[in-house]
């Protein structure tokens, strides 16, 4: 079989030839990269570099094994396939490419080691199965937020071509009678034999085929940079860089507005994406109706980099900071800015938070933060509806977004026949942090006080703070009022360090989650403390035997995840074993767990109007899904925003004397919940 590299062809040796092509292929891509780099280091800093072998290990699980492509079954396994042949081919060129350059070397082509070669071509088989999968799915059962697009077409061709290209060399070695006993080889080759290809003729289609296989791999590593299939350079590296903390907010800034104000990670968002609509398909105001798609802002992101990747040096630093390079402005007209204007504010401020983007994003980019980013600027522009203006008045001047006097927050507690100890006065085993909706909301204070029932009879030595107690701010913080958000952290840790006590609980999500993550590292007043959600406390004492339950609670129910309880921390079966416990028969939605569809309150939106033109609330989609669950008619809570908006939405989806909305703390006291020992005050 001729040395393709040997070979001369118009008197030109092969290896001078490639040496050519290399180096054009080479200086293009090196050419793009090195500028999107100089791009990236005009960002802000932000630091991901640390802890580095979580990172590896994170990066090595993710990339190498896809478990978010992977749940998604037939289009999941054929992407890992495809992944898995790029892997080995990838390898296979370099291989063949250093050996080709330098024809001195005593080394073999890769296709030459039966190993290697066994490996590329079931791989390449299998990847081409996968690309039919692909394919069908994009151009004949194409899902929502799935864009048939040229650039998306030429990828698929150039990978296509790779692998037909290598397996018709096998093929044509197998005629000559040079190649190796493979099974895919001596098929492809019989099919050639078949259509009339001679031992001579198998020789010559080889050195044909293996000079378009390198041609193509070189044409496509040219072209990935300045494709939206870049992504398969960045996205590894953006698995690597992800954020440590689930649901992170970024570091305190005065937000962004133009390229310079985001920092690296953030613009790196945009390279990474895959434009696969995942995020898209699982975002609950996007399925609303509302102007946002997290697919759509994180393209724009990625624009706003690659525009100014490709602005001449001279022009970008002419051009206005905060604009695409090509993006219009011109003649006199005014620059567009991104965040008002090619991101518009309905975009930024339908975001709920929820992460459903960010958990089923299968190269781990970070919309939620980048969202926060642009409102911290929207809000320093007081940009911003009135409504929720008023609200974040009502929390700075009162602590609560209600606008009501402090001294009313304990007010709910006046139903009970007992008192609630005031942790600031004398110590308690359990400090609870009740949350604004569950203090001043007249439709959630009735279940406080079955909180408060169920905690006074199971024997827990508990108080809470009474006036106090200040808003939480995590929702203050993911609307974008970074300083507000301090001062009522701030005044917490202060009521904290007053207190007495060894442990929290909350019956509010959002409460568990600026208390547990964001309030600091775990020093002053929080330092050893565990912080419990009621459902995690109640959960344990059940099954440390300490609280037992008289009437067993006979109804088939559905459950709903809250997303600050659930996607933000895991807590998912709690709830689920102590609504066992109960004897309720539990009966998921299709979306639970992880996937479970946000209620639509988070992030500020239950402070917000309502968008004339939406298509459905989130909430009323939510009691559509609990109610056609067969046989259910109660949808169980364990937020006081749920209760409040799927309430609501029951009512406006006509869904009354079908389906009842009850927080499992309800349940748990119409179980008649007792303590089971004597001693179980003293639990901690």
């Amino acid at each position: 079989m001729p040395d393709p590299a040997l070979s001369r062809y118009v008197g030109v040796p092969g290896w001078l030839a490639l040496w050519v092509l290399a180096g054009a292929a080479f200086l293009l891509f090196g050419r793009r990269v090195a500028r999107i780099v100089g791009v990236l280091r005009r960002a802000r800093a932000e630091v991901r570099w640390d802890r580095a072998p979580r990172r590896v290990a994170i990066a090595l699980a993710n990339v190498f094994g896809q478990p978010r492509l992977v749940e998604e079954r037939a289009i999941g396994v054929a992407h890992l396939a495809i992944f898995w042949a790029f892997v080995f081919f990838a390898a296979s060129f370099f291989w063949n490419l250093v050996r080709a350059l330098v024809p001195a070397l005593p080394l073999p082509y890769a296709d030459e080691v039966a190993w290697m070669a066994a490996a590329m071509e079931v791989l390449g088989a299998l990847a081409l199965a996968g690309l039919a999968v692909a394919a069908l799915r994009r151009y004949v059962w194409t899902p929502p937020g799935l864009e048939r697009t040229r650039d998306a077409s030429i990828v698929l061709a150039l990978i296509a071509l790779v692998l037909v290209t290598f397996l018709g060399a096998e093929g044509a070695k197998a005629v000559a009678g040079t190649g190796a006993a493979l099974p895919v080889g001596r098929a492809v080759g019989r099919a050639l034999a078949g259509l009339g290809l001679t031992a001579a003729g198998g020789a010559t289609l080889y050195v044909a085929l293996w000079w378009a296989h390198m041609a193509t791999v070189l044409g496509f590593l040219a072209y990935l940079p300045y494709s939206k299939h870049g992504h398969l350079i960045f996205s590894p590296f953006g698995v690597f860089f992800t954020s440590l903390e689930r649901g992170a907010m970024p570091a305190e800034s005065e937000g962004a507005a133009k390229l310079e104000d985001f920092t690296w990670r953030q613009l790196f968002n945009g390279l990474t994406c895959a434009e696969c609509g995942r995020c898209e398909r699982a975002c609950p105001a996007h399925g609303a109706g509302f102007a946002l798609s997290p697919r759509e802002l994180v393209h724009k992101v990625k624009l706003l980099v690659t525009e100014a990747a490709a602005a001449p040096r001279a022009a970008a630093a002419a051009a206005p900071a905060d604009v695409p390079a090509g993006g219009g402005a011109g003649d006199g007209a005014v620059a567009p800015s991104f965040v008002g204007d090619v991101v518009r504010p309905e975009e930024i401020w339908a975001c709920t938070t929820c992460l459903a983007c960010m958990t089923r994003c299968p190269v781990f980019n970070e919309h939620v933060p980048l969202v926060v980013e642009m409102r911290r600027h929207l809000v320093s522009q007081g940009a911003m509806e009135q409504r929720l203006q008023d609200v974040l008045m009502n929390l700075q001047r009162y602590g609560n977004s209600f606008g009501k006097s402090p001294r009313t927050r304990p007010a709910w507690t006046a139903g009970l026949d007992f008192p609630v100890k005031d942790a600031r006065k004398e110590p308690v085993e359990w400090l609870w942090l009740v949350g604004d909706y569950a203090s001043f909301d007249p439709r959630v204070q009735e279940v406080t006080r079955a909180a408060a029932r169920v905690f006074h009879r199971a024997g827990l030595d508990f108080g809470i703070l009474h006036d106090a107690e200040q808003n939480a701010g995590n929702d203050v913080r993911r609307v974008g009022e970074e300083g507000l958000f301090g001062v009522l952290r701030d005044k917490n840790l202060k009521a904290l360090e007053k207190a007495k006590f060894r442990a929290i609980v909350t019956t509010d999500p959002h409460t568990y989650h600026a208390v547990r993550a964001e309030y600091g590292d775990g020093s002053g007043p929080l330092a050893g403390v565990e912080v419990l959600h009621v459902t995690e406390l109640l959960a344990r004492l059940v099954a440390e035997g300490r609280l037992v339950f008289e009437t067993p609670v006979h109804a088939t129910v559905t459950y709903h995840d809250p997303c600050y309880l659930g996607r933000y921390h895991d807590v998912y079966e709690a709830p689920r074993r102590l609504l066992g416990a109960l004897g309720a028969d539990l009966r998921e939605m299709p979306r639970n767990r992880d996937a479970a569809l946000c209620c639509g309150a988070g992030g500020g939106r239950i402070w917000m109007e309502d968008v004339a033109g939406i298509k459905e609330r989130p909430a009323e989609s939510r009691v559509k899904e609990a109610a056609g669950v067969r046989g259910v008619r109660t949808l169980v809570v364990s937020c006081p925003k749920d209760l409040v908006m799927f309430q609501d939405a029951v009512k406006t989806a006509q869904l009354e004397g079908s389906l009842v909305v009850q927080d499992l703390v309800q349940l748990v006291e119409s179980a008649g919940a007792t303590v089971a020992r004597s001693d179980a005050h003293a639990y901690a």
